[in-house]
């Protein structure tokens, strides 16, 4: 049944509004409860979920993805270039399964009609993984999704959109930009010293990219209205440095230690590549709960009861609300069926019938003892 939630404000004024003011017994208190809530929502069920959904729709995202870059005729370029940068930050064999899938996409023909329609499947499939994303949220802000389906499906779609077109940009200003920053690089007398500052400085702009695109999934995708969108948010950095972490520490994994050819054979490259996968979930997963928990802190130090409930306002109810309703209405069945003994499943049945019903099992319970009592006796 759907939680009633009498929320506050999101923004609430008493709450902290900067990172400096929370306190430490808050920060103490914040730290303990992000790695118990993570452990209690069963984020590492969750994140194989989204890995299932990552898999469905990462290589249709790619396809639309490779689809808005080919507009401006820098769809194979662009794409190469950002596996040329990628490659070496994935753990070994995992690029083997994504490299030969983008060369396919950039070297195909552009089939008109063909196109829009590959695109919007490609859109629709990428999207089931950011509605997956946004039930795992639900379930860490502790809210039943109350948004009716003809409200959240076209959010997601709008949500997913621009992602993708964020990811296409940033892929487009990385790799172009190398280019230009040469050119302006030897017209003002710099030459290479030019290429070598571009070099260091397009992987600040890779991370802040990466950082705003995780914000966005943190903060449009669940079904409450949190506080002001933070395009830097505490709980997407945690994200991004445990995901940077791990990738280091399964990199060294897999090249040093793990054997997985000798177990996987032929799909080891797949295998390697779904584990990864499902590490990052796990990182995204950690960073939403440290989120989730230092809204908490920040509800708490202001006073607001949060210890049980973060309390922030839904977006929508009706959703949850007609599902409440239903789920109450098959408990008003079910006692009724209990008290007719099965002859009636309707809560509005005459009670006389009822109580008929009640009578007619009270002696047959009767007459069960007196034949016991019988059996008992010879």
């Amino acid at each position: 049944m759907a939680r009633e939630r009498q929320a506050p404000s999101e923004e609430h004024p008493s709450k902290p509004d900067s990172l400096g003011d929370i306190r430490k017994p808050s920060w103490m208190y914040v730290l303990r409860k992000t790695m118990r809530e993570f452990i209690a929502d069963e984020c590492t069920d969750l994140a194989a979920a989204l890995t299932y959904y990552a898999v469905l729709s990462i290589f249709p995202a790619l396809i639309a993805m490779v689809s808005i870059l080919n507009l401006v005729g820098r769809g194979e370029s662009t794409t190469n270039g950002i596996m040329d940068m990628v490659t070496p930050l994935l753990p070994e064999g995992a690029d083997e399964t994504i490299r030969p899938v983008v060369d396919e996409l950039t070297t195909a023909s552009e089939p008109g009609i063909g196109l829009i329609v590959g695109i919007l499947i490609a859109l629709w499939s990428a999207s089931k993984y950011v509605t997956g994303f946004g039930r795992a949220m639900n379930r860490i802000y502790e809210i039943p999704e109350g948004r009716p389906i003809w409200k959240l499906r076209p959010w997601m779609y709008a949500l997913t959109t621009v992602l993708l077109v964020l990811v296409a940009l940033a892929a487009l200003l990385l790799v172009v930009s190398g280019p230009i920053a040469e050119t302006i690089g030897n017209a003002i007398g710099l030459g290479p010293t030019a290429m070598t500052v571009w070099n260091i400085a397009k992987w600040p702009v890779l991370v802040v990219v990466v950082i705003v695109l995780v914000a966005l999934l943190y903060y449009a995708t669940p079904n409450v209205k949190q506080p002001k969108l933070r395009w830097i948010s505490p709980g997407a950095v945690v994200a991004i440095v445990v995901a940077a972490l791990a990738t280091l520490g399964f990199g060294l994994y897999v090249s040093i230690a793990g054997n997985f050819s000798a177990t996987y054979g032929a799909l080891a490259g797949v295998i390697v590549f779904l584990f990864w996968l499902w590490i990052m979930n796990l990182a995204l997963l950690f960073g939403a709960e440290f989120d989730a928990e230092l809204e908490r802190g920040r509800q708490l130090q202001a006073g607001i009861a949060a210890e049980e409930s973060i309390q922030l306002p839904a977006r929508d109810t009706r959703a949850s609300d007609k599902k409440a309703a239903k789920a109450e209405e098959d408990v008003e069945r079910g006692r009724a069926l209990r008290e007719s003994r099965g002859r009636t499943d309707d809560p509005d049945a005459d009670g006389a019938d009822r109580a008929a019903g009640r009578h007619d099992g009270d002696d047959a319970d009767r007459t069960a003892d007196r034949h016991a009592d019988r059996d008992e006796h010879h």
